[in-house]
């Protein structure tokens, strides 16, 4: 079966589609034999040899996914060209080839996912699916109600407006606020700047939760195994599984007995057959006239 062959390194745990783009326009993937630049180009996994930098591609195992506090100072990147510590540095101990889902800038920390599953990561980052991301922002004084207004209606970034967001006050310390913020896009740098726009620079950045998935009591510079339910959530966010409803014991819902009910008489009105009258029970009438006697 021929598929792209960006989408196929992603799946192959290679890293995200956004950077398998990358690595086919840098001419360092080859199939068979011959150098690759064009996005788009298809390939059949099971008859052609993909190389990248010299190694060959194959399908990866089973998909893993991990929730990494990131700390301050750490990159987010598989490797760093001038030695600094990378994220990778901290899942040493994981067997599975695993690449992080998005960006984190070097002086925030906080919630990172990293997984080996190409399709899912790609939709995570991907803005067609408007996944929210929770902040928490730290400031050394309140920041006015008017130009919180701007903040949360958007303001101009780069000549673009930043989408609307959600703010408000999470904790008042003596030297400093603190804000929650969510936000649907993933910019650079983005909270500083809109922050630093109304005259309050970010002292300290973290990151609590990308969409249904929270960092919780995950002590920093620790990772975990995402359970099952949370990745049936993120596949579910990012439209990779359908939102059923779930069916108690007995493969019935009261709506679905309901349903049932009202289509059985449909199907009688319209059958033209004649339905016995209802038996309807006599109002008690009370003998008045017996009142009294005795």
């Amino acid at each position: 079966m021929r598929e792209r062959l960006q989408k196929y390194l992603a799946s192959c745990g290679l890293a995200s589609r956004r950077k398998c783009e990358e690595l086919i326009s840098q001419g360092r993937v080859s199939v068979n034999g011959a150098a690759i630049r064009q996005l788009g180009t298809c390939v059949d996994p099971a008859k052609d040899v993909i190389v990248v930098d010299g190694r060959e591609i194959k399908s990866a195992g089973p998909f893993v996914y991990y929730a990494l506090n990131k700390p301050e100072g750490i990159v987010v990147t598989v490797s760093d060209s001038h030695g600094a510590p990378t994220v990778m540095d901290i899942l040493q101990g994981v067997p599975e080839r695993v690449f992080p889902v998005g960006r984190l800038d070097r002086d925030t920390e906080g919630l990172l996912l990293l997984t080996n599953d190409g399709e899912l990561a790609h939709r995570l980052m991907h803005p067609r699916y408007h996944l929210e991301k929770e902040y928490l922002v730290t400031v050394s004084r309140e920041v006015k109600e008017h130009n919180l207004h701007w903040l949360r209606k958007g303001i101009p970034l780069e000549g673009r407006v930043t989408k609307p967001a959600e703010i408000s006050i999470f904790r008042k310390e003596r030297r400093h606020v603190r804000y929650k913020v969510v936000i649907s896009e993933g910019r650079k740098r983005q909270i500083r700047q809109m922050f630093k726009t109304v005259g309050h620079p970010v002292l300290a950045l973290k990151r609590v939760a990308i969409g249904p998935i929270r960092l919780g009591m995950l002590p920093l510079g620790q990772y975990r195994s995402l359970n099952q339910k949370e990745i049936r959530l993120l596949r579910e966010a990012t439209g990779l599984m359908e939102n059923k409803r779930r069916i108690p014991k007995g493969g019935r819902t009261r709506d679905h007995e309901r349903d049932q009910r009202h289509q059985a008489g449909d199907q009688r009105a319209g059958s033209g057959d004649r339905q016995a009258p209802r038996k309807t029970r006599r109002p008690f009438k009370r003998n008045w006239s017996q009142e009294g006697r005795g």
